[in-house]
Formats: C-alpha cells, sequence, structure tokens
C-alpha cells in the first residue's frame, strides 16, 4: 500500500468513525475503561486546536462511582452519569493567559523562537485578556474543540460518548473544588453503550452552507 492508498484508507476510517459517533443515553453499568486506554482518549483529546495554543481546556476525570451517583442528583437525575464508565467534566480555563511564558519559553531556551516574538505573543495575549468577557468566550470555544476530539478519540476506541450541558454548574463547582480559575463547559459520559442512540436527521447542506455572502 503506498501513500497515497495509506491516506485514503485513513480518511475512510475517520469518516466511519465520524458517522459512528451517536449520542448514547443508556450506558452498560460497572464497565471500567483500562487506565492506557483512556490516557489514549484524553491525549487525542489534548491535542485538539486552540488559540495561542493556550490549551484553554481542562479535564476533569469522574471514575469513583459514589461520585458519580452524587453527581447525578446535579444533572437533575439523568441515570447516563451514574452508569457509564467515567464522567469527564470539559472545564474552561479563564485565565488561560498565565501558561504563554511557560508555553513559549522553551521554545526560546531551544532556539526556535525569538524572544522578541516571545515578547510580542505575551503582550497580545496579556492586553486581550484584560477583557473578561473575552477570557469566557475563548475557554468555551476552544474547550468545545477539545471536547468534540474527545467525543472522537473515545469512539475510535470503542467508547460511546454524550456531550451534556444539563447540570447545575454552581453546585458541580461545589461538589468537585473547582477552582475559580476554571468553569464547567460540558459533562461527557464515557462507556459502552446499553441501548443503541435514538437516530436522528441532520438538515441538508443546502440549509447549512452559504456560498460567498447571504
Amino acid at each position: 500500500m503506498n501513500e497515497s492508498q495509506m491516506t485514503a484508507a485513513a480518511g475512510s476510517a475517520l469518516e466511519d468513525i465520524i458517522h459512528a459517533r451517536r449520542s448514547v443515553r443508556q450506558y452498560q453499568p460497572n464497565v471500567a475503561i483500562p487506565d492506557e486506554t483512556l490516557n489514549e482518549i484524553l491525549e487525542l483529546a489534548a491535542a485538539a486546536p486552540s488559540s495561542w495554543n493556550l490549551q484553554h481546556w481542562r479535564f476533569l476525570v469522574i471514575k469513583d462511582q459514589a461520585r458519580k451517583d452524587r453527581i447525578k442528583a446535579i444533572a437533575y437525575g439523568q441515570q447516563q452519569v451514574s452508569d457509564a464508565s467515567v464522567i469527564v467534566v470539559i472545564l474552561g480555563d479563564l485565565e488561560a493567559n498565565k501558561t504563554a511564558a511557560d508555553l513559549y519559553e522553551a521554545q526560546v531556551a531551544a532556539g526556535t523562537l525569538p524572544q522578541k516574538v516571545l515578547d510580542t505573543l505575551v503582550g497580545q495575549i496579556e492586553a486581550a485578556y484584560q477583557n473578561a468577557q473575552f477570557a469566557r468566550d475563548e475557554a468555551n470555544k476552544n474547550a468545545g474543540l477539545a471536547a468534540m476530539q474527545l467525543m472522537l478519540a473515545a469512539k475510535a476506541k470503542g467508547y460511546d460518548t454524550v456531550p451534556m450541558g444539563g447540570f447545575d454548574p454552581a453546585a458541580l463547582v461545589r461538589e468537585l473544588n473547582i477552582p475559580p480559575r476554571y468553569f464547567p463547559v460540558m459533562m461527557i459520559p464515557i462507556g459502552l453503550a446499553a441501548a443503541p442512540a435514538r437516530q436522528t436527521e441532520r438538515l441538508p447542506l443546502s440549509t447549512l452552507v452559504v456560498n460567498e455572502t447571504f
């Protein structure tokens, strides 16, 4: 198989994963995801793109059954929270600007990034993060990219997911001792489906796509 064929095969596999991913709300209880597999899923999710490469997400991983049961109440009794193997709370970083210097200084030390460029980048980032709404918008947007990548990675490893926004954010923050720097963007249960996901219809491209201008 030549390089072109390998690329085509990989693309076909990715298409299959995208089409196979569905929002599953019924999970087989008492299924453990091996730590190695879970870490592979999280590493793939963490490879998502982000503004200035600030990686505005944190993954709060919940495996303890008693804690999942308490979070179920915070999620208005949705059973998938208790039954799924793992709950990943996607957190947005409101102070992602604080990671900029650490991220780029290694490149300066390696000689791949001039100090002057680092200073300019950090200055731009710090100026932008004076606006609290900008910081929240960036956290939401970039954490969403990682969340989608996590769900596709989980499906590639044979597990199902569902993105959840139906929970009490303030109660979740209290239950999990989430620091003020972070806020919950969504919860994603991961596990093995106990029942197929409900089939949904997609709008046609003629509705979704606008060419050039309205």
